[in-house]
């Protein structure tokens, strides 16, 4: 399962690059504004930093909502650098738009995904990667995860190429479970990567070696 980080947050991302375990980026104009990144220009220099910060595919979010518009405003993101995937809304416009970036050679990503449906639309279309948001799912009362589960079982058995990218993510079992329900892609926060790393008796066996190290004057 690839591992990319959902932030804008530069500093962030150079750590989980760091890790050496990164494989993308995906942003929307909500973390863009939380990092005080705002105007045409500023975003796209934004952006072009992270590209050369981690070497994968980038989603950048179309910020219009007609298919001339997201057309358009597509192309211009895929001009700042190679690795920028399109990140397009899930609606009729944006499916027209999908299939126009796909006849087109340029990599999409569907964001705001919640049924198996709306999956399907957008891997007929080409999509390369869907983003059902599975902390909102949970939010609402349904359980994320088997949409996973059930978009991976469709995608299978039709053959389709599109990557399942699991977002929404609020902590570390969310990512184990994607990760067993076949999820392609996590996408998730700084911390919830960071929370894999943590178990209490890797810290009592470590304390433990560490003791016992300087007992032998090591």
């Amino acid at each position: 399962m690839k591992f990319f980080i959902d932030t804008a947050n530069l500093a962030h991302i150079r750590e989980a690059n760091a890790l050496g375990i990164l494989d993308g980026v995906t942003t929307n104009p909500s973390l863009m504004a939380k990092e005080g990144i705002k105007g045409e220009a500023a975003i796209a220099a934004h952006y072009k930093t992270i590209c050369d910060i981690v070497d994968g595919d980038i989603s950048a979010e179309v910020l219009s909502t007609t298919f001339e518009e997201m057309v358009e405003e597509g192309k211009k993101l895929v001009a700042i650098h190679p690795n920028i995937v399109v990140k397009v809304p899930m609606i009729k416009d944006g499916i027209k738009a999908i299939k126009w970036f796909t006849d087109n050679g340029i990599k999409t990503n569907c964001t705001l995904i919640f049924s198996a449906g709306q999956a399907i639309l957008a891997a007929k279309a080409g999509a390369t990667y869907v983003s059902p948001f599975i902390g909102r799912i949970d939010d609402s009362g349904w359980d994320g995860v088997q949409l996973i589960e059930q978009i991976a079982r469709v995608f299978a058995i039709q053959g389709f190429k599109t990557e399942i990218l699991a977002a929404s993510i609020r902590n570390a079992n969310h990512i184990i479970a994607c990760a067993e329900a076949g999820a392609h892609v996590c996408t998730c926060p700084l911390d919830s990567i960071l929370g894999l790393l943590k178990h209490p008796l890797t810290d009592i066996g470590l304390a433990k070696f560490i003791e016992d190290a300087a007992k032998m004057g090591a």
